[in-house]
């Protein structure tokens, strides 16, 4: 799986690469603590997609509608973009890390009916 176009996987992982390395230069807390605060992360961004969800089917009465299916898209995102940067994170090899586990995820997958 080896994407070298400008807007490819490498792309994609380049900037994963320019956030660690921002989210590096700007952090004053001691690496480890990063490290476990990134993790956290995840979990404030998967509550906004919930938000979001909850907003755009309206199921709170007292609020309504009050976001929309592109708020969720972009949430999701979100949630990819922190997950990719928390992996990232962990190991230099993120790239190869997550293209591995993604492959046994597929192997998982029953081939189409015949």
């Amino acid at each position: 799986m080896s994407d070298t176009s400008a807007d490819g996987p490498s792309a994609v992982w380049n900037t994963v690469d320019d956030l660690v390395r921002w989210l590096d230069r700007e952090s004053a807390l001691p690496v480890e603590q990063e490290r476990l605060l990134r993790i956290l992360k995840l979990s404030e961004e998967a509550g906004e997609v919930a938000q979001a969800v909850i907003g755009a089917t309206g199921q709170n009465p007292r609020k309504g509608r009050t976001h929309s299916w592109d708020d969720v898209r972009s949430e999701l995102c979100d949630v990819i973009v922190t997950a990719m940067v928390a992996l990232r994170t962990l190991t230099p090899e993120a790239r190869r890390v997550f293209e591995g586990h993604l492959e046994r995820v597929a192997e998982r997958v029953p081939a189409p009916p015949a």
